[in-house]
This record gives C-alpha cells, structure tokens and sequence, in this order.
C-alpha cells in the first residue's frame, strides 16, 4: 500500500527479486491515481490497483475495496509503505499480526503525522525508523526493527527525513522477512 512516490515499494520488489527477501510482491494499492508509485509499478511489471480513498464515504468502505483486493490475489501479508492514511478494524482483522507498517521516528516517540517534525522540535539527538505491526493502537503495535540515524546540528525536515527515508529502504525488508517468520513459526 503507498500513497507518494513508491520508494519503500520499490525497495521491497528489490529485495525480493534480487535477495536477501524470498517473498514475491504481488500486488499495489495506491490511493493517489498518478502518484510515483503508480508509475513505479508499471515499470516493474507489479499489478497496481487505485483505490482513491476520496470515492469512499467512510474509512471502512475503502478498507473493505482493500481487503478484496488483497484476498483476490492471495496475499500473506500486507506492506504499508508510505500509506498515509489511518486504517480501521476492518483491514486489521482481515489480516490480523499479518499488517506491517514503516514509521519515521524510534516509537514510541513521535507517533502520528510530521513524526520528524516532531523530533526536531523536541531537539532529539538521534531518530530513525520503525517497522511494526499494525494495531488499532495508531503506531503502537509490536515493533519489528528500528534503525537509526543521528540528528545534525544543521538538520530540517528534508535532510532528516532523507536520511531516515535511506533506512527505510533497509530496514522494511528485514521487518517482512521476521514478520514472515514470526508467521511460519505460529503455523
């Protein structure tokens, strides 16, 4: 699921295709027709769906056009890259501890929009990332990896949040692979 450019799901076609992720992405959601992601799946040769959350009356409605889409091609878990929307009850039941999201701030801290925002205003000295599961808990399900990165005396919103973003890319790949184990080991 993305909603911008699509780097986070580029990162992951990547690894899969090319190790260190045995795992194959089977589908794209974007809720942003046009958006980069979009695109970047065209060139990857990845189905992508446009499930434009401003067609949908209430977040359930949507959630519900997601969960089809996702059942139809049999996925085993479902990667929010970059979805910057809040999800309901009804995605995170259909796919209970099987809902994976990449966050930018070391959550607990800074939950919720304009995390890195949030960390240079509290003058943190290090922030970075997280990959966690997906509660009703807004970014306060079980945390699967976290990376960091130092905060620099001469750091805004865009360089911070590059060199998180670079992270990401890193670290969401490994988040799959532990929460595709953490699957296995569960039957």
């Amino acid at each position: 699921m993305a909603s911008g450019e699509g780097s986070n799901f580029e990162a992951l076609v990547t690894a899969c295709r090319q190790g260190p992720l045995r795992g194959r992405v089977l589908q794209l959601v974007v809720n942003n027709p046009g958006c980069g992601a979009q695109r970047r799946a065209k060139r990857l040769n990845i189905p992508c769906t446009v499930a434009d959350h401003r067609l949908h009356r209430r977040r359930e409605d949507l959630d519900g056009v997601l969960i089809e889409t996702f059942t139809a091609a049999g996925v085993d878990l479902v990667v929010m890259a970059g979805w910057m929307r809040i999800v309901t009850p009804r995605l995170i039941g259909a796919f209970p501890s099987r809902l994976i999201n990449i966050h930018p701030s070391l959550l607990p801290s800074f939950r919720g929009l304009d995390a890195v925002g949030q960390a240079l205003a509290a003058g943190v000295t290090l922030s970075g990332c997280t990959a966690h599961l997906v509660t009703e808990d807004l970014d306060g399900g079980p945390i699967l990896a976290q990376a960091t990165v130092p905060v620099l005396n001469e750091d805004d919103r865009m360089t911070l949040a590059a060199r998180i973003h670079a992270q990401e890319h890193r670290l969401l790949p490994l988040a799959v692979a532990l929460a595709a184990e953490r699957l296995r080991d569960q039957g």
